[in-house]
This record gives C-alpha cells, structure tokens and sequence, in this order.
C-alpha cells in the first residue's frame, strides 16, 4: 500500500475508534429514549406513544404513564424538543391510579446493551483485526484494493456502531450512521471491482460507482429535514430505498457477470461473492428493509440481523489473504439441502406451538419440549434415510468421491505401465476436483525436481519450490498453494512422485472431505506404482535373459514348479477318474474268472457280465474324452468356436438333464485361435458352474456379432446368489477365472443374479 494511503488509513482507523468511543459513552450514559411525551391537563408528562424495541420499551413503559419523578427528581423541561429523559436510572410513573418504580437499569444490561453496545462494538474490533491483517499482508504487494478493503470494513463497522448513536438520540451519530449505511454497497462493489482489475480479469467497469450519489443526496436531504422540520417519516424511506436500490444493483451485476462468465475461470470468483452477498445482505434485506419499505413494520429488528453482515467482510478478507475461495458449489448444495430439510420441523413446531397456545394447561413447558424432541428425533431419522438414499447425488456429482476411487482402482488395476497409472491418477483428480491442471514431478533425494512427463516451456513447479521439498516426507501428504495444492504420490528408492494441481484462477480451500478422498487416491496409486516398476523391471529383466539366450536358475525353477503343477493337476483327475473306473473294472474280471473257471457261471450271467464289462469301458473311454477335451478341446481347432460349442451343449445334454439352447448359427466373424479358445474356456466354466450350483433345468447360450463388437450372453433359470457377495467367496471361484479371462480379451463382463432369480451374464468385446 502507498505511503499516502497508508496514513489515510491509520486517520480513518483512529477517527473510527474515537467516535467508537463516543457511542459507548452515550450508551452507557443511559439517554432514554423511545417515548414520545406530551403535557397533560395537569401540566404533567404524559407518555403518548412507545417505539417498539425502543429503552422505553424493554423499561417496560406503557402509553399513558405519568412521568412523576426521574432518579427520584421531579422532571425538568424546556421546550418540546428537549423532552427526553437524560440519565434516567430509576422512573417512577402513575399507571391506573397505581404508583409504580422501574430500575431502568435491569432490563437495559440484558438486551438493549447487547444489541446496541457490545456486539456491535465487537463487530468493530474484529473488524480492526482484519484490518490489521489487510494491512500487514499488503506491505509488499501495495495494492490499492487493500485500501478499499480498509475502507469498507470501516463503513460496514462504523454503520454498526452508529446505530447505538442514533438510538440515544445523537445527531452526529445519524449523519454517520446514514452516510455509513449508504455507502456500504457503493464501497462493497468498489473493492471488487479493483480487486478483479488487479487480478487481470477485468470482469467488472466502474459505471456502478455512481452509487456513491446515493449518500451524498440522503445527507442533502437529511440536512434539510433538520433545519426545515420537513418530511421527517418521506426521508426515513428514502434512506431505506437508496440502500435497497444499490444492494440490488450490485446483485444484478454479480448476477449479469455470473452468466456471461459461467464457463470461464472467474465462474468460482463471482459464486462466492454471490454466495457471500446473499447470506449477508438477505437477513437484513428481507427481515427488516423490504418490511419496513411494503407494511410500514418490520419482522427483526436492525440490531437483530445486522450481526449477519459479518459474514461479507469476512469473507472478502479470507480471500485477499489466502488468494483462496471456499468451496463455493458444494457450501451452495448444502444449503440448499439442509434448508429444504428444515422445511418439514419448521412447519410442525410451528403448528405444534399454535395448538398449544389454546391449551396450555399444567406442564406446558414439558410437553412442548416432548413435541420438539420426537420432532428432532424423526428429522434426523429422515435424513439418515435420505442421505443413503441419494448419498451421490445430495450435492454435487462433481464430488462423487465413492464412485471415483471405485472407477479409479478398476482402472489402474489393467495398468501396465508408469505412465497409464499416473494418467488415469489425473484424469481421475481433473474430473472431480476443481482444478485443470496437473502435473506429476520427480523429487530425488537431494531435492531436484524434474517434470516426469509433458513438453512445456516453462517449469509449474518453480514457484512452489519449497512447498515440493516439504511435501516429499509421506505418501499422501498435501500442502496447499495459492492456486491449487501438492500432494505425493508414490516413492521409488530415493525418488518421490508428487503431484501439482493447479487452476486457471484459484482453487478452492480443499475440505475434509476431499483431503480424505486424495490420500486414499495417493495410497491406492502409491501401491498400483510399486506393482508396476517392479513388472518393468521383471520383463525387462526377462527380455535381458531372452537376448543372452540361457535361462537363469530361478526362471528354470519356476517353469520346472509350473510344469510339475500341470503334471500333477493331470494325474489327480487321471487318478480320481479313469484310473479308479479301470481299477473297479479289474477287479470284477477277476471275480468274474474265478467263478467261471469253478463252472458255476451259465451262458445268461457270462452275458451279462461282459455287457456289463463293455458299458464300463464305454464310461472309462467317455471320461478319457472328456479329460482330453478339456485339456485341449480338438473339435476348436478343426472346426472352430461355432461348431466346439454346439458339441460342448450336446455333451452336457447327454450327461445332465439341463436343456441347452444355443443359438450361435449366424455368428461366422472370423477370429483369433486365443480368443476363441478364452469364449470356449468361458463357456465351459459358466456350463460348470450351473451343473454344480445353480439347480437349473433351463439355459440360453446366445454368440452374435453387432458390427464390430463380439457379444456372449449366458443365462439360466437357476436359484442364483446374492450379487452383493460376487467374488467373494469359494463357490464363486470359477467367476473370477470368467473375469480374468474377459479382461484379457480386452472386454466387458456383466453379470445379473439375485437369490432365487437365476444368472445371467453378458460379456462385449471390440475387434
């Protein structure tokens, strides 16, 4: 900030702080003010009228008391005008032929002083600490928005403040207080508009500044109401208007600038001063000045709503700050959610307390504290059910955290190189969070940074040199920036892989919520890159192997293991099958010898035997088939897929009392031998499984071809199994083999089952 702005502002600061001063003086001085006095007929005040919410009225002061004494003094009064009762501390007044004494003391302490006094007064020095920290921040930038900041936060304060002033009666205090009043919308727009020209985005001109006229012409007019004694109620509503007027234009600025800057990087910019704008002015606006300005009353008092107003300067100071904006979508649809909520307890207190009123009977208190409570309790017991029901879709698809990490470890888990895990890692962060640029950095130990990948001019991470240093100490830290934020990712060694995210603009201050989402990101991505560099460095280990031509010891171990897996896998279904058939068959033949060679066996029984013999070897030469089908099915190889599977259907036919339909006669797309032998292999396991486990009678093998994509769909009429437990437990072992050969066919594998409502599954594959 200049030097010349800079003394301006310390003026302005203690200027504001003396005349603060001055209202709490006035204000404990205990001017009594909200009664309108008249001479009676026997030359006594008399009350005729009491403002409401006025000292007069939390005294307790009624229309037609008789001021008899103040501070046990007989009043003294001059003319018309000065009839206010100055230091009242004790009142004594006739009501009804009753003599009463009020302590004006008592009920001033507990509402007028609070709203008068203190909140405002606390109003102001928060205010003066963010001033401090405005002024503080901006040494080196010397910004003259930060001065219009100052200025605002002064007028927003001083606003307040006066209002004490003007209660007593004060007159420096109204001139203050309406100049003040008047040009907080005038002083509001100013800033922003400074404060975006700095920024080089020029969304705002200056045309809306004519708003300072506002204040001048009230003054004007104020002016010429105290020395003319004209129009005194016309001018209180011109004030109002003026003020109503330039908050509305300024909304309508925002809002113009809001929908022609909708797809660019100042969308957030303008959210958050519309956000902000809305929770600030609209208590004030819609409770007290629109009241006031339509009926003539209003619902909340000016003290009472005032307080709202914080919320503005507030947030303009966080975001001249931290050059950061709150999450401005997501604050917007919880508001929007939480206030629809609020809706359904609102109208049943309000029409539990109605009823009430007309019996309020022995315990009222107790009872009206049962209704609130099942109330309470049944709101939150509905929101429960409505959070799971719509539990992606209560604020904002853009944060459908679940449903990325779920997308995100299905798409790294075909990951096969460094690159792909990293390139789903940002598309991933650039879909959900607000940022449109990310790069991925390679720390090493000694804290050089290089860019891992991309071609660009200029290096990203330049201005954040330290904050990457910082942030190589654990897997999922994150350091935000003034536009975006860092975060590391994986660790190889010495060498760590961090994350920049930035935006066009700037981003908003991560929540909790997205801080949770991003180290899970970076811990499934940490692992995912460890899985990677440790195939790289196998194949290529493997390739170096292919070139020098001999295997090394532990390849030739682990060939030898697999081929002695196969081996026995082989034997154990020789032995079980085959081999136990052969052994039974064996031994009837040599109970079949011994009694034949003993002549107790006729002609019948040696027929029997050998028919019996014969039906045996034809089971044991079915079984053997069936084995060598399964190890390599030949019909695949001769005829093709079409024709393998019509006799794979007819097999089952014979041997189970399922009905098979397929329906693969039109499908003559010429394929690769692997992928028909994976669709084969996939059929094979599926027809398995339901023999073993679905109880079916019924199923519908269909192959087609659909331009250019391969389509099998399976389904049986079986008693099907929880979907919900896919792949998790032993009977569904078979499925997961179905899946890993679908993914190796680059495919799509889609199943449907429930508990009693059979199984069907559609697997898609591009050519």
């Amino acid at each position: 900030m200049k030097r010349f702005l800079r003394i301006v502002t310390l003026i302005l600061v203690c200027m504001s702080f003396i005349h603060t001063l001055l209202i709490a003086y006035l204000c404990f001085d205990n001017l009594f003010v909200g009664a309108n006095l008249k001479l009676n007929s026997n030359n006594q005040l008399e009350v005729v009228n009491i403002a409401e919410d006025s000292l007069a009225d939390y005294t307790g002061l009624k229309v037609g008391d008789v001021i008899l004494k103040v501070n046990n003094e007989k009043p003294s009064f001059q003319e018309p005008k000065e009839r206010v009762l100055s230091n009242a501390r004790t009142l004594t007044v006739e009501r009804n032929g009753e003599i009463i004494t009020t302590d004006t003391r008592d009920t001033i302490i507990s509402y007028d002083i609070l709203f008068t006094v203190l909140i405002p007064i606390l109003f102001y020095l928060l205010s003066l600490f963010c001033i401090y920290l405005v002024f503080k921040s901006n040494k080196a930038k010397k910004d003259s928005s930060a001065f219009l900041l100052i200025i605002f936060l002064l007028i927003l304060s001083s606003a307040y403040v006066s209002a004490g002033g003007v209660s007593r009666g004060d007159h420096l205090s109204r001139y203050v207080n309406l100049l003040s009043f008047l040009s907080i919308p005038a002083s509001y727009f100013h800033f922003i508009y400074q404060y975006s020209k700095e920024s080089g985005s020029k969304i705002f001109n200056n045309k809306i500044l004519l708003l300072y006229i506002f204040p001048i012409i009230n003054i004007a007019l104020e002016i010429s109401r105290d020395i003319f004694d004209l129009f005194p109620l016309l001018t209180f509503y011109i004030n109002l208007s003026s003020f109503f007027i330039g908050i509305i234009l300024v909304f309508f600025a925002i809002i113009i600038k809001l929908i022609k800057h909708k797809n660019s990087g100042q969308i957030y910019f303008l959210k958050m001063l519309m956000m902000s704008n809305f929770l600030g002015f609209f208590p004030f606006v819609a409770f007290y000045v629109v009241p006031v300005l339509v009926i003539g009353d209003y619902i909340y008092s000016a003290p009472i709503v005032a307080p709202f107003l914080l919320i503005i300067p507030f947030s303009l100071v966080y975001l001249f700050l931290s050059n950061k904006m709150y999450d401005v979508e997501f604050l917007i649809g919880r508001l929007k959610y939480y206030g629809i909520l609020a809706i359904i307890p609102t109208i049943i207190i309000i029409c539990t307390i109605t009823l009430m009123k007309y019996h309020p009977g022995d315990y009222y208190t107790l009872r009206l504290a049962i209704y609130i409570y099942f109330v309470m309790f049944g709101v939150f017991y509905l929101k429960e059910i409505l959070d799971f029901r719509f539990r992606l879709k209560r604020f904002s698809e853009k944060f459908n955290y679940q449903d990325s990490i779920f997308k995100f470890t299905q798409m790294i888990r075909a990951c096969t190189s460094l690159n792909q895990v990293l390139m789903e890692l940002k598309q991933t962060i650039l879909d959900v969070l607000k940022v449109s640029q990310a790069y991925v950095l390679e720390v090493d130990i000694d804290g050089n940074v290089v860019l891992l990948e991309g071609d660009i001019q200029e290096d990203p991470w330049t201005p954040y040199q330290k904050e990457v240093t910082k942030v190589t100490s654990s897997i999922g830290k994150i350091i935000e920036v003034d536009r975006g934020f860092l975060i590391k990712i994986g660790e190889r060694g010495g060498t760590s892989y961090v994350m920049l995210c930035l935006s066009v603009l700037n981003t908003p201050k991560l929540t909790r919520d997205e801080i949770s989402w991003l180290e899970t990101l970076a811990f499934y991505t940490s692992v995912s890159l460890e899985n990677v560099l440790k195939i790289g460095e196998l194949l290529e280990h493997l390739e170096n192997v292919k070139e020098e031509g001999t295997n090394p010891a532990w390849l030739n171990k682990l060939m030898f293991g697999i081929e002695e897996k196969q081996r026995s896998d082989l034997a154990r279904d020789l032995h079980d099958s085959v081999l136990q058939d052969m052994i039974s068959l064996k031994h009837k033949s040599e109970i079949f010898l011994a009694e034949l060679q003993k002549d107790q066996v006729c002609i019948d029984q040696i027929q029997q035997k050998l028919t019996s013999f014969n039906k045996q070897m034809s089971n044991v030469i079915q079984t053997t088939r069936e084995t060598c089908q399964e190890l390599r099915p030949q019909v695949l190889y001769d005829l093709g897929l079409v024709k393998a599977l019509s006799k794979l259907a007819a097999q089952h036919r014979e041997s189970t009392s399922l009905r098979i339909r397929l329906n693969a006669e039109r499908f003559s797309k010429v394929l690769d031998l692997d992928t028909q032998l994976n669709l084969y292999r996939i059929v094979q396991e599926l027809l398995s499984n339901t023999v073993k486990h679905a109880k079916a009678s019924e199923v519908l093998i269909m192959l087609v071809c659909i331009k250019e994509k391969v389509i099998l769909h399976y389904e049986d009429d079986g008693i099907g199994f929880d979907q919900d437990k896919l792949y998790h437990n032993n009977t569904n072992m078979g499925l997961s083999g179905i899946r890993e050969r679908v993914r190796a066919l680059d495919g799509r594998l889609d199943i449907k089952t429930a508990i009693g409502r059979g199984f069907k599954a559609d697997i898609e594959m591009e050519l």
